[in-house]
């Protein structure tokens, strides 16, 4: 039950966090002029916060339920695991302070701060994927990590063609062929999704002592996860029409 746990909470990252992660690394294609880039942002305000909260409590279920697997994680990559908490607060970063100041200097600052970011991201996640499916490490596995940025980026671009209207959707869905939108996003979830699996097939996934204690409380949480991340989605799941409050 420790396992399924913890690939619940790892692939909804995965998946969900790997839209706005792509819509970032795209946003200089997307959005050509200041307000575009709003339009596009746009696209995953709602979401982001929520879909980080996926990645909190895979850190946690691995602190929890798999001790030693995440000591091993922290060791063997701790450089990795660095610059993806450097990159995650730099992104969210500029997502916070892009709107916080008027000015196209400053709006363009944070805009790329978002960009940088959210490359960071890709690649860092690339690289860690990449070591734990290869067992690789240095110039090499930048290969490997390039195969996932490339889905992280194309997950990210089909989710604005699901998001946006006019000009905006018919650059995000240069991949995706107009209206296929909704099954290109669905393909590129499967291979995050099937990535995600296959490096958690090779990891040591030996449960600790606590799994009685939190187990139990941790299956009474998902329902209320689950039940939240829906509500979001429904309640806006509507097309963008205008900039939002980024």
């Amino acid at each position: 039950m420790e396992i399924f746990i913890l690939a619940f909470f790892a692939l909804g990252y995965l998946v969900l966090a790997g839209a706005d992660i792509g819509v970032g690394m795209a946003l200089p294609y997307l959005g050509r002029s200041a307000a575009e880039r709003r339009e596009v942002i746009a696209a995953i305000a709602p979401f982001f916060l929520g879909n980080e909260v996926w990645l909190v409590a895979t850190a946690g279920v691995l602190a929890g339920l798999f001790p030693e697997l995440e000591g091993e994680l922290l060791t063997g990559n701790y450089t990795l695991v660095v610059t993806l908490v450097l990159a995650w607060v730099v992104r969210d970063m500029g997502l916070w302070l892009r709107g916080r100041v008027p000015g196209t200097r400053w709006q363009a600052f944070w805009d790329g701060a978002v960009v940088a970011g959210s490359w960071g991201l890709a690649l860092s996640w690339g690289m860690l994927l990449s070591h734990l499916l290869l067992g690789i490490e240095g110039p090499v596995a930048v290969l490997g990590a390039l195969v996932v940025v490339a889905l992280f980026g194309t997950h990210g671009l089909t989710f604005a063609a699901l998001r946006l209207r006019g000009v905006l959707r018919e650059r995000a869905g240069v991949l995706s062929g107009g209206a296929g939108e909704a099954r290109t996003y669905a393909l590129t979830a499967a291979a995050l999704g099937i990535v995600g699996v296959l490096a958690g097939l090779r990891l040591p996934l030996h449960p600790g002592t606590s799994g009685a204690v939190l187990v139990p409380v941790i299956l009474v949480m998902i329902p209320l996860l689950v039940s939240a991340q829906a509500w979001v989605w429904w309640l806006f799941r509507h097309r963008v029409s205008g900039p939002s409050y980024l």
